[in-house]
């Protein structure tokens, strides 16, 4: 299947469709900065009153990145619009499907996704039901072969991963994500549940009808992964997660690419762009 640069921006193609998935993360900023025309993309959407998405695997509530998105100076008449892996699972985890007590692996900050059920939360490995993995520890944010020796003796835990993402770039710095650790764990034998794009749940939440969609996104992993799974068309950006694999020559990468991770896109552009 062929794919098409937008060298036009967006407004070329946005009439084909009725529903727009637009990744956060990469594509309207980039942990530092929003990106001034990824934001003139949602305000001619908004204008067009075409239906949009802000899906992002945040192992947060919405209102937190909301909160962040606010100090980024984005405006809050695009913060109704966003979802999260963290809304995804947290419904699971306040029914208790995979037990009472757990473990919590990841920074500190992210303590507002299992507020409200704070007190199942344990401080021993040994006493829990099941993992929950937001991220990686403050303290050990950069070597990966600690979880690999401290996860072994654990693998017949379940580990719920609420960012299937395995790195984000905070401006020009890559950093780990949840997915990172839950690949560890698929590796060591432990069974893994995720949440979050590409899994159906966090598409079936937002979008309740059958609707001519388009999936924006820079993660093949899991925003056209997530895509195809679910027969979206898909936007590919460049200049994100992947983005140093496209410094030149980017047709014949980009199709050597795709191959390689056996996925399809109707489109791509550098950056998001009206």
């Amino acid at each position: 299947m062929g794919f098409k640069h937008l060298d036009t921006g967006l407004k070329s193609i946005f009439k084909e469709y009725e529903t727009f998935i637009i990744d956060l993360w990469g594509v309207m900023h980039n942990g530092i900065n929003l990106h001034p025309a990824a934001i003139e993309v949602l305000q001619n959407l908004k204008k067009n009153d075409k239906e949009f998405f802000l899906i992002s695997n945040a192992p947060r509530p919405r209102s937190s990145v909301a909160k962040f998105l606010k100090k980024l100076n984005m405006e809050e008449k695009y913060f109704d619009h966003i979802y999260t892996s963290g809304d995804a699972s947290i419904e699971a985890l306040k029914l208790k499907k995979f037990g009472n007590k757990f473990f919590h692996i990841g920074p500190s900050r992210d303590f507002d996704l299992f507020i409200d059920f704070k007190i199942n939360k344990v401080n021993s490995i040994e006493e829990s039901e099941y993992l929950l993995c937001t991220g990686l520890f403050d303290f050990e944010e950069n070597n990966l072969d600690y979880y690999s020796k401290f996860l072994e003796k654990h693998i017949d835990k379940k580990l719920i991963c609420t960012n299937p993402d395995l790195i984000v770039h905070r401006g020009d710095l890559e950093e780990y994500c949840a997915g990172a650790v839950a690949k560890i764990f698929r590796s060591l034998g432990g069974s893994v549940i995720y949440y979050g794009k590409p899994y159906p749940d966090i598409y079936k939440n937002c979008i309740k009808d059958k609707k001519k969609v388009l999936a924006i996104g820079d993660n093949l992993n899991t925003d056209i992964k997530g895509a195809n799974l679910m027969s979206y068309h898909s936007l590919f950006i460049l200049n994100g997660v992947h983005k140093k694999e496209f410094a030149s020559n980017k047709d014949i990468k980009l199709k050597k690419i795709l191959k390689r991770f056996n996925l399809h896109i109707n489109y791509y552009q550098n950056e998001l762009t009206w």
